[in-house]
Formats: structure tokens, C-alpha cells, sequence
């Protein structure tokens, strides 16, 4: 038997088990899944398992899995270990250290077949002997090998827990939506510096045929899901192949609700899209903004300017699309005055309520391989790499700047479920007080600066799920 594991996947029932659930049945293998974020370990099936492994699509989930193998290991240790996803190449040596023999970066099912044939035929050894071949990691591409391209089949969600387990979707009129998630594509073909899809993708992308697609929404629907996530990693990466299953999609289930994350590049560039996915079902757009400063743009590669976000803002408006934006709010080039203007932004555009409070804490993470280490001013404030927290801590150099990174941090912790404009004026309080050296008076600018009450949280659909990378 092989036993698939999940540790975190932002709130969604995990793809990332059930499409390798769907190959390792065809090929005739017992699977069981187990997601911890709504599960506990159970400790018979462990025992039981040939191969264990742990789906690792992001930061939060890989931190979480080194404890779940650690203790896998304790109580199996006849067990083969493998980690797959994104997050298993950049952090390989780590997860071998923790008893790891198989590596399996993106596009990983039919190696995952491999690997979990040669573990169940060869008995509890089989983890001592060489993996079958394949690739054992996904190498950046470098022009000579791009990565596999997989025939994709339905994903096989029977062993998970039930949709309704997950994220909910909360609706301005107080009631809530079942929801799913499924993804349309993978990778990304865009080279953003911060991202941990570049180093592993290498600028590639696959896409998910159509009729895959929609056969997991059928199923999903069936199930109770009434709203759905499109988890790519950029919606519009394929902006026919988007279109054609958004319209496909609410021809078949009119009710049906949809929400995608999408780059500013792409909502500007594909402008004549939004009015069709605001047709076609969709609440809302997640838009990794990431920064107002060009400056800090260009060094991350983002690909648009704070003036592309602005127009994309009163775009999305008159379409009547919600726009949610994320950001990179401190990084090694924040000053107090850059994050009060971010501030001062994000109001003057009514985007308040559109925010998640943890966005205004999120601090750059300098992972394992991460294309922000080729910058100098990168280089110049990280340290080395950092097993416990998977990073290369960095310091700001004005250390103001960590220091209200810090108590935004503690704030929105505790104020994650205080209306988003209140707890937006409490971290604009601590950014006055920051930059007025502590002094007091920042209740009397935050007075100034207001205008019109803007809407609550509760009137913009949203994912009860924070933002977590």
C-alpha cells in the first residue's frame, strides 16, 4: 500500500493527492490519502504503507511535512520515504537528511508510479536499493531538457475528506459556498526573482486538457461544491484554453462561481477577458501585485508597473470583477515611507476591504536556489541557508523597518478577524508611529488621511482561508 500525505494547501482539498491517487489506482496500487491540515496521522495505515509520500506544493507545507517524516520514520522505519512537488527539489538535501530517498520535482506522477512500483514489489528493502529510473529531480531547464509532458487523466478524490471540510467561500449577504479547486495548468512561464515556480519550471508551463478538467468540476459538483478555485499559478497563462472552460464550465453549471489568481500583466494585456470571466461566474481575481515601487518591480521581475495596477484596478471595477491583491509588503528595499505610500495606495484605489490583513506583514522569503540570491543587495543583507525556517534569513538594513514589520506581524494576528478597515488603521497607526519615531500622533494623521467609510470585509466574497505562502 502506498500512502500519499498532505500537510498544507491553502485551505483546498489537495490536488497534489489526488491526481497521483488517479495514476497509482490505474496502475493497479492500493493508495490511501491522508490530509493533516483536516486529519490526523493515523497511525495503522502508516504501519501498513510500503511508500509514504508527502506532497510538498509550498514553504508552509514543506516546514509542516519534516515533522510529519520524522515521524513517519519512528514508526515505519522499513518505509520507503519519497517527496514530490514543487518544493522537493529546492530542498533535497534537507529532506534527505530526514530519511528521503526519492526526489520527485513538478510533472511528477509517472516517476511517482515508478518509484512506488519498485516499493511495493520489492517489499520493506526496497527503500535501501537505487530508485528506479527517472528523474530523481527536476533540474532547471538549461536547454537541453525540458521537463516530461504527462498525459493527464482525471484526479481521484475518494479517500479525502469531503469538500465541506475545506475553505468555505463567505458572500457579502452573510452565507457561504462549498468549495473546490482544481487546476487548468502548471508552471508558469513568466521568471518573476522571487517565485518559487521559476527555479523548478524554468519559465515552462503545461496545460490541462479541457475535458480533464471539467470531468473533476463534475465530480467536484456532485460532491456539493458550489464555487470553485482555479489554483494555477496564473489563470491566464493560456488565455484561450481559460476561456474555453470558463464557458464551457457555466454552460453546464450556470450557478457556478469561480475565483483564479492572475497577473497584472496578463488582466492589462487581456483586458477584453474580464467582462467574460465576470459573465461566465467569476467573484473574484487574486493579483500578486507584490509592490507600488517600479524600482522594486524591476528587481523582482514582475512584469508591470504601479500604474499597470492602478489601470488594472479600475478595469477589474467597471467589470464588475473584485480584485484582491497580494503583496511583498517588506523587502530588503522597503522604506517607512515606501510602506505608508503602499498604504496610502491600496486606499486611494478603494481597495481596503479587498485586502487580507496578513498581506500587510508578508515579508520576502529568500528560498533554497531562489534567483533573488543573484542580486547584490539580496546578497548583502541574507545569511546562510536556514534549515528550520527553509530561507536565507535576511536583516533590513535600517533595522526601523524589521522592527514594524514585527508589530505589524503581531497585529494582524490577533485582528485577523476585526473588519478589514479597522485593522487597516491600526497598521497605519503603527507605520505613523515608525516613522514619527515613536512619537505619539499618528491617531491624528490616520483622521486626517480618511475618507469616505469604505466597505467591510463583509461586503467582498472572500476565502475564509488567510493567504499563506
Amino acid at each position: 500500500m502506498v500512502l500519499l500525505l498532505s500537510t498544507y494547501d491553502l485551505g483546498r482539498q489537495p490536488f497534489g493527492l489526488a491526481s497521483p491517487a488517479a495514476w497509482l489506482r490505474r496502475a493497479g496500487i492500493e493508495v490511501a490519502l491522508l490530509d493533516l491540515s483536516r486529519q490526523k496521522l493515523d497511525l495503522d495505515l502508516v504501519s501498513r504503507a510500503r511508500m509514504v509520500a508527502v506532497y510538498l506544493p509550498m514553504h508552509t507545507a514543506t516546514r509542516l511535512a519534516l515533522t510529519a517524516l520524522d515521524r513517519v520514520r519512528a514508526l515505519n522505519p522499513a518505509a520507503t520515504l519519497c517527496g514530490y512537488g514543487l518544493y522537493a527539489p529546492l530542498n533535497a538535501e534537507l529532506l534527505r537528511a530526514h530519511g528521503v530517498t526519492h526526489i520527485l520535482g513538478p510533472e511528477f506522477e509517472a516517476d511517482l508510479v515508478a518509484a512506488a512500483q519498485h516499493a511495493v514489489s520489492e517489499g520493506p528493502s526496497a527503500g535501501k536499493r537505487p530508485a528506479p529510473a527517472g528523474r530523481e529531480m527536476a533540474r532547471p531547464p538549461d536547454g537541453h531538457g525540458a521537463l516530461p509532458r504527462l498525459p493527464f487523466i482525471q484526479p481521484d478524490r475518494r479517500g479525502l475528506p469531503g469538500p465541506a471540510s475545506y475553505a468555505t467561500l463567505q458572500l457579502p449577504d452573510g452565507t457561504r459556498r462549498v468549495a473546490g479547486s482544481t487546476d487548468t495548468t502548471r508552471g508558469c512561464k513568466h521568471w518573476c526573482r522571487h517565485c518559487p515556480i521559476v527555479p523548478v519550471y524554468g519559465g515552462q508551463f503545461r496545460v490541462i486538457p479541457v475535458e480533464v478538467v471539467l470531468a473533476d468540476i463534475r465530480a467536484q459538483v456532485a460532491a456539493g461544491v458550489e464555487h470553485v478555485t482555479f489554483a494555477d499559478p496564473d489563470f491566464l497563462n493560456g488565455p484561450a484554453h481559460a476561456r474555453r472552460i470558463v464557458e464551457a464550465m457555466h454552460a453546464e453549471w450556470p450557478a457556478l462561481t469561480f475565483d483564479a489568481t492572475i497577473k497584472i500583466e496578463h488582466l492589462l494585456g487581456h483586458r477584453e477577458l474580464l467582462p467574460v470571466l465576470a459573465e461566465s461566474g467569476c467573484l473574484f481575481v487574486t493579483s500578486a501585485v507584490e509592490s507600488i515601487d517600479d524600482e522594486v518591480l524591476r528587481l523582482l521581475g514582475k512584469g508591470h508597473t504601479r500604474a499597470d495596477f492602478e489601470e488594472v484596478a479600475q478595469l477589474c471595477r467597471a467589470a464588475s470583477l473584485v480584485l484582491a491583491p497580494t503583496f511583498v509588503a517588506f523587502t530588503p528595499w522597503t522604506t517607512l515611507e515606501g510602506y505608508r505610500g503602499l498604504l496610502d495606495a491600496v486606499e486611494d484605489l478603494d481597495l481596503v476591504a479587498h485586502v487580507s490583513p496578513v498581506q500587510w506583514a508578508i515579508r520576502l522569503l529568500v528560498t533554497n536556489r531562489s534567483p533573488l540570491l543573484e542580486l547584490p543587495d539580496v546578497r548583502a543583507v541574507v545569511s546562510h541557508f536556514d534549515p528550520r525556517t527553509l530561507t536565507h534569513p535576511w536583516r533590513h538594513s535600517d533595522w526601523r523597518v524589521d522592527a514594524l514589520q514585527k508589530a505589524v506581524t503581531e497585529l494582524v494576528g490577533v485582528q485577523n478577524n476585526r473588519p478589514r478597515q479597522e485593522t487597516f488603521d491600526a497598521v497605519r497607526a503603527l507605520a505613523d508611529a515608525a516613522l514619527a519615531g515613536g512619537a505619539p500622533g499618528g491617531a491624528d494623521r490616520v483622521a486626517a488621511r480618511r475618507h469616505a467609510p469604505l466597505p467591510s470585509r463583509a461586503t467582498i466574497p472572500y476565502l475564509n482561508e488567510p493567504w499563506y505562502c
